[in-house]
């Protein structure tokens, strides 16, 4: 690559759940297993099929009982989220040796700018060490890419799966990217590239060919489309910012009145309001809370904050706010108060209750990868 372009890496641990499965049961490597939800009952649906399982057309998001009609012998494992988070750590932590910049993109992937570091080791000596140390020191197979974008590098990392290491320059974009399939575009919804197909757009490169657009967009906005022809041409982000989808650990809303307020009706229903509003914003990261608290600001500028934690995770709104009228009957004494709020902390994905996370994602937690 030139030294004038950034070498981004996407680091794909691969089928992780069932990596995950296997290294704590060693007997499930050479056998055609699935690891599904809780129970593991033939209702659940799979979170990730193992390689051999993938032979037989079992997919993740796949039903259990689907999955056993294309292969009746089939083994369901049940999830390990302690497992997974400790081996996700285990990642995390061995990439940040080969770089300061690193966006984690979920529980088993990661973007990397190795861009310094290449400038005294070839990006596929860096690569090669990165997968075999994996593989090594904590039993994780992985695909890389590696590409001048994000969006080419993960491109690139799905290309030789598992164990593969894709270099993909943008001269070789049209040779390498325009034969795949539409659906393999990444970001293309489930329910997208099937209408593409539906009006003929098989292929990558029948989706960049001009003389489809009108066909195109009768399937999506222009924008959109726009959009991913600059990500396929190689003209999308080459910055990671790590902070950019990190998920909130906690979440708040305050206002401040127009003038002193103390009766306990006018600002606990503001509070309420406040709550609202960090519900709604929990919701889109699709999280619950296990503690709820407010705050309030006197007229002498003290700030008073009070909090309490339910007994276990939850986004029902009656539960959260009878939860806050309580603590705040027992702890407001008719102060004069200026400035109202609410918040919202010990924060978990939906997914998984007994997971405090702190990890990257702008992807499903639960991928097909």
């Amino acid at each position: 690559m030139k030294k004038n372009v950034r070498i981004i890496f996407h680091i794909d641990l691969n089928a992780f759940f069932a990596t995950c499965a296997m290294i704590k049961e060693p007997y499930l490597k050479n056998k055609v297993f699935v690891v599904g939800g809780p129970g593991s009952s033939a209702r659940g649906v799979i979170s990730t099929a193992s390689y051999n399982a993938r032979k037989y057309g079992i997919r993740a998001g796949m039903s259990v009982s689907e999955a056993l009609k294309l292969y009746n012998r089939l083994l369901i494992v049940p999830t390990d989220f302690r497992m997974y988070r400790e081996k996700s750590e285990a990642f995390m932590n061995l990439l940040s040796e080969y770089s300061d910049t690193i966006l984690q993109g979920s529980i088993d992937e990661a973007y990397l700018d190795v861009t310094k570091l290449a400038l005294e080791k070839h990006p596929l000596e860096i690569a090669k060490e990165i997968q075999k140390r994996l593989v090594d020191e904590h039993q994780l197979p992985s695909s890389i890419g590696i590409a001048p974008t994000l969006f080419l590098a993960k491109m690139a990392s799905d290309l030789k799966k598992p164990l593969g290491i894709t270099v993909l320059r943008k001269r070789d974009i049209e040779k390498m990217l325009y034969p795949l399939d539409v659906a393999d575009i990444f970001g293309i919804g489930k329910q997208t590239y099937p209408k593409l197909k539906q009006l003929g757009i098989e292929t990558i490169a029948d989706f960049m060919n001009q003389t489809n657009y009108e066909k195109i967009l009768k399937v999506m906005k222009s924008d959109s489309y726009d959009g991913y022809k600059m990500h396929i041409l190689g003209q999308s982000s080459n910055t990671i910012e790590p902070d950019k989808y990190r998920l909130p650990k906690s979440i708040s809303s305050e206002t401040t009145f127009n003038y002193d307020v103390s009766d306990d009706v006018i600002i606990l229903d503001e509070i309420h309001r406040q709550l609202d509003d960090c519900i709604r914003r929990m919701n889109r990261y699709e999280m619950m809370a296990k503690t709820v608290g407010f705050k309030l600001k006197k007229t002498d500028f003290t700030i008073i904050t009070r909090s309490v934690t339910l007994n276990e995770h939850s986004n029902d709104l009656i539960v959260i706010k009878d939860a806050l009228d309580n603590l705040f009957e027992e702890s407001y004494s008719n102060e004069k108060i200026r400035l109202a709020g609410a918040h919202l902390s010990n924060l978990v994905l939906k997914t998984d209750k007994k997971l405090p996370f702190n990890l990257f994602t702008y992807e499903k937690f639960i991928s097909e990868l």
